[in-house]
C-alpha cells in the first residue's frame, strides 16, 4: 500500500484527498498546519485551518484569502479521506493534520510543543498508525527548562537593566513567541507601583490585536518608536519587543542605545549564543525538545514514524534502534523545504529583510 501522505515537488501530499499539507507553492487545496510564513504562502486557492488559525492566516495574507476554519475535532471528508485538526501548541491556531482513509490514520503534527503556554491552545496527543512529527531540537542535548523559570530570567534581566538606566530589547518573532514572552513579562514587579513600560514593534502590535480578540489576556502595549521610547525611559524601566528581522535597522538604530536578548531554543548551546552577537539569550522554544519528542511518539501508539526538518538523521536512527519507549520502529526521513528555526536575529542594515521588518515585520519566520 502506497504511504498515504507523501512527499512531492510541492510538499506534503495526500492523493486520496486531493490536497497538500503546508506546501511552499501555490497549490489547489492546502490544509494549513499554522500562520509561520514558511508553512503558510498566498496563492493557494483554498485554505483549511482551524479557527484562530484562520484568522491568523487573514491577518498575514489578506482579509480575502479563501480560507476555511474549522472547530477542533471537526471531521470533514476531502476527497476519500477523512480529515481533522487537532491543537498542536506550538503558537495560537497550531494545528495537527489527522487523515483516516479505509481504517489507516496518519497524523502530520506540524510544528509543535509540549510545555505549558497561555497563548496557544495545549498540544493534544492523537492516536494513529503513522506519525509524522518535527525534529528540530532532535538532539538529546535540547532539555527545555518550567517556563517560569524562563518567565524569572527575563525579568530578572529588565529589572537589571533598568536599574543600569538601560532599556531592554528582545527579539521574537512576531507570531507565536512574542505573545509568548509578552505574557511572561511582569511590568509592577519590575517598575514598582508606576510598572513599568512595554512598547513592540509594529508587526508584533498587529499580531497582538489578534489574540486579544479571540481573548488571550495579555498585558497592555504601546508602539515603539523613537519618540515613544525616548518618552516611556524618563518614566521607568522599558522592555521592546520586536521581530529577529528588526535587528540592525534602521527603525532599531533610532531606538538609541539598547541592551538585546533573544529568546530561542538554540540559545541552549553556547556557539549559538555568541554567534547571535546579543547581549542576553534565552533558552525559550515553541517547539517540542528532545523527551517530548519520545514522550509524544510513544504517546500516539504510532508504529511508523516519519521524521521531518532538523536533526532528521539522528532521530530516525534512535527510532530505528531503540524506538520511543516501546522498541524499535519503522521510522523514515521526509525531505522538506521549511527552513527552521533561525539561530539568531537576522542582522540586516536595511536590505531585504530590513525593509520588510520596517514596514511589517513579516520577516521569514521559520520554526519559531
Amino acid at each position: 500500500m502506497r504511504d498515504l501522505i507523501a512527499t512531492t515537488p510541492s510538499g506534503l501530499y495526500c492523493a486520496a484527498g486531493g490536497f497538500h499539507i503546508d506546501p511552499w507553492r501555490p497549490v489547489e487545496r492546502a490544509v494549513t498546519t499554522h500562520a509561520h510564513s514558511d508553512h503558510a504562502r498566498a496563492g493557494s486557492g483554498w485554505y483549511l485551518a482551524s479557527r484562530t488559525g484562520a484568522m491568523l492566516l487573514r491577518a498575514r495574507l489578506g482579509a480575502s484569502l479563501p480560507v476555511e476554519g474549522i472547530a477542533w475535532g471537526e471531521q470533514r471528508r476531502i476527497g476519500e479521506v477523512k480529515v481533522s485538526l487537532h491543537p498542536a501548541g506550538h503558537v495560537l491556531g497550531s494545528a495537527q493534520v489527522r487523515v483516516e482513509h479505509r481504517g489507516e490514520v496518519w497524523v502530520a503534527s506540524g510544528d509543535y510543543k509540549r510545555a505549558s503556554d497561555p497563548t496557544a491552545e495545549a498540544f493534544e496527543v492523537v492516536k494513529c498508525d503513522t506519525f509524522i512529527t518535527e525534529s528540530t531540537f532532535g538532539l538529546p542535548i535540547y532539555r527545555w527548562r518550567p517556563p517560569e523559570e524562563i518567565a524569572e530570567a527575563i525579568n530578572g534581566w529588565w529589572r537589571e537593566s533598568a536599574e543600569l538606566g538601560r532599556v531592554c530589547l528582545i527579539t521574537a518573532y512576531s507570531l507565536g513567541k512574542a505573545q509568548r514572552v509578552l505574557s511572561m513579562l511582569r511590568p509592577r514587579e519590575v517598575g514598582g507601583e508606576g510598572g513599568g513600560t512595554i512598547l513592540v514593534h509594529g508587526a508584533v502590535e498587529k499580531m497582538v490585536g489578534v489574540y486579544r480578540e479571540v481573548g488571550i489576556a495579555l498585558p497592555e502595549v504601546g508602539h515603539a518608536d523613537k519618540a515613544t521610547v525616548k518618552a516611556a525611559r524618563s518614566k521607568g524601566p522599558v522592555m521592546v519587543i520586536a521581530p529577529p528581522s528588526a535587528a540592525g535597522s534602521a527603525w532599531m538604530s533610532s531606538l538609541g542605545e539598547t541592551e538585546v536578548g533573544f529568546a530561542s531554543g538554540w540559545m541552549a548551546v553556547r556557539g549559538a549564543r555568541r554567534r547571535s552577537n546579543v547581549d542576553r539569550g534565552f533558552v525559550l522554544s515553541d517547539h517540542v525538545d528532545w523527551p517530548g519528542v519520545l514522550e509524544t511518539i510513544a504517546a500516539t501508539g504510532a508504529t511508523r514514524v516519519g521524521v521531518t526538518h532538523g536533526s532528521t538523521g539522528p532521530l530516525v536512527r534512535f527510532l530505528k534502534e531503540r524506538g520511543a519507549g516501546r522498541g524499535p520502529l519503522e521510522a523514515f526521513e521526509i525531505k522538506t523545504r521549511l527552513v527552521g528555526e533561525e539561530a539568531g536575529p537576522v542582522k540586516s542594515a536595511g536590505g531585504e529583510d530590513g525593509a520588510r521588518a520596517d514596514a511589517s515585520g513579516d520577516e521569514p519566520e521559520g520554526h519559531e
